[in-house]
């Protein structure tokens, strides 16, 4: 839908046309689903220019990433050692922070850490064994990752948080080596991200990005090491590549544009939720912003606050178009038809913005992270609560999780049969090799038989 601008009186504001949908409307479920509806479109011309890099990669190594990172960079290097930033330089970038930005990248890493080693615990970091009555010893073993590659965004902006928020649980899971890629257009290398992979502990750090840095981290070069799994956000030249190189290493997901649902009972101040929604539309024309409300006269009153603080907004064009474009205000019957809808949209930041926010939040089954309460903005969650930004978008937190620890270990299963077990589990086994016509597994079981 094109940006409408409408005519106005002058120093009135102008007004964001966002939707306004109705839960009593015969056709709210497919207005609904409509303003949903969101396909990753995959742009033949970007998977082709990634293919044709990723396999460029896989064949020359270290000098196709070179050349390209030279190209598309506007950089000079002469080798891979130049892309590589000594650990010294983070050190050094940490230091010269101004103090006040120093403490509170600080104050976010403790945090994250702290959520993630009770993360760790909470999810039994070092498995689980059980004897049966016949000796048989069964479980699980879980082992961390041994190389994690993480993209970090270095291109139109700079987002330390998310170096924080994927380096920290990896090294939480016991990853031996954690390999950032940042592109470093122009050569200019941000000092919050180098002092944040300092802080979250990262093993080495290349000024490389696109989709040759993720097929140097997937296919490995004289340079850079293979890794068993990449994980962080990219452009779409980054989430084409990614998706090219699962299967041989393993990825987080493909993420889409950020998106925030509230549910309101009408009690948070409206100045609060406009900005909460202003929040997640300021990221691209693409994000979503949705408030979900039973009280009519409550979601005028956020509509109004919107079109009042828009201007003041250095983003303000983007907000604009995202809120006009994919923002909606929905009226609803009550919050439990809010829930219902909740959990139809499956959010990937969910505020619930309500006196008896636990009240609500018991009736949600799907959504990346819950904010509960008027004082929950979403945005602390991006900075320094804790849990984990990196969050399902699309609905698909329906079927997926945040980034966490679990997402840096593997397990695997124990099986120490005894030989009074392997008398009974041989002879179920042999019947069923038998009736698949598995010839050879079935008297492999009754070679062990008495």
């Amino acid at each position: 839908m094109p940006l409408t601008r409408h005519p106005v009186a002058k120093n009135k504001p102008m007004s964001v046309p966002i939707r306004q949908l109705d839960s009593t409307d015969a056709d709210f479920n497919a207005k609904l689903l409509a303003v949903l509806a969101f396909e990753a479109s995959e742009d033949e011309a970007i998977d082709r220019a990634a293919a044709a890099i990723l396999a460029d990669v896989k064949a020359r190594g270290d000098a196709a990433v070179l050349e390209y990172t030279n190209k598309f960079d506007r950089l000079s290097a002469t080798s891979m050692a130049a892309l590589e930033i000594p650990r010294a330089d983070l050190q050094a970038a940490l230091d010269g922070l101004p103090e006040a930005q120093r403490m509170a990248l600080q104050a976010a890493a403790q945090r994250v850490r702290a959520y993630h080693e009770r993360q760790k615990i909470e999810c039994g970091s070092d498995g689980f064994t059980f004897t049966e009555a016949d000796g048989t010893v069964l479980g699980q073993k879980v082992t961390p990752l041994d190389k994690v590659g993480i993209y970090v965004p270095g291109g139109k902006a700079a987002y330390p948080s998310s170096v924080l928020m994927n380096a920290i649980p990896a090294k939480v899971a016991g990853v031996a080596e954690v390999i950032m890629v940042v592109p470093t257009p122009d050569g200019v290398k941000n000092p919050l991200v180098l002092a944040a992979a300092q802080i979250a502990g990262v093993d080495r750090v290349f000024t490389i990005g696109g989709a040759q840095a993720v097929g140097a981290l997937a296919y490995g070069t004289a340079t850079i090491p293979q890794v068993d799994k990449i994980v962080g956000p990219g452009n779409a030249y980054v989430a084409a590549a990614k998706r090219r190189v699962f299967g041989l290493v393993g990825i987080d997901m493909i993420a889409g544009p950020s998106e925030i649902l509230v549910l309101a009972d009408g009690s948070t101040d409206p100045d609060w939720v406009a900005m909460d929604l202003f929040s997640q539309a300021e990221h691209d024309e693409l994000a979503q912003s949705i408030l979900v409300c039973p009280d009519a006269a409550y979601l005028q009153r956020v509509r109004e606050s919107v079109d009042r603080l828009i201007d003041g907004m250095p983003r303000r064009d983007v907000i604009r178009t995202s809120l006009t474009n994919r923002g909606a205000m929905v009226k609803v019957r009550d919050m439990d038809e809010a829930c219902a809808i909740a959990n139809l949209i499956a959010a990937e930041h969910l505020e619930i913005s309500a006196l008896e926010p636990n009240r609500w939040a018991d009736k949600i089954r799907h959504a990346g992270a819950m904010f509960l309460g008027r004082y929950s903005s979403e945005s602390l969650g991006d900075y320094c609560a804790g849990p984990n930004h990196v969050l399902p978008t699309s609905r698909t937190a329906r079927f997926s999780s945040p980034l966490g620890v679990y997402d840096f270990q593997k397990r695997s299963s124990i099986i120490h049969v005894s030989e009074d077990g392997a008398q009974s589990l041989g002879k179920v086994a042999a019947a069923l090799a038998y009736g698949e016509g598995l010839q050879a597994h079935a008297r492999s079981a009754e070679l062990r038989l008495k």
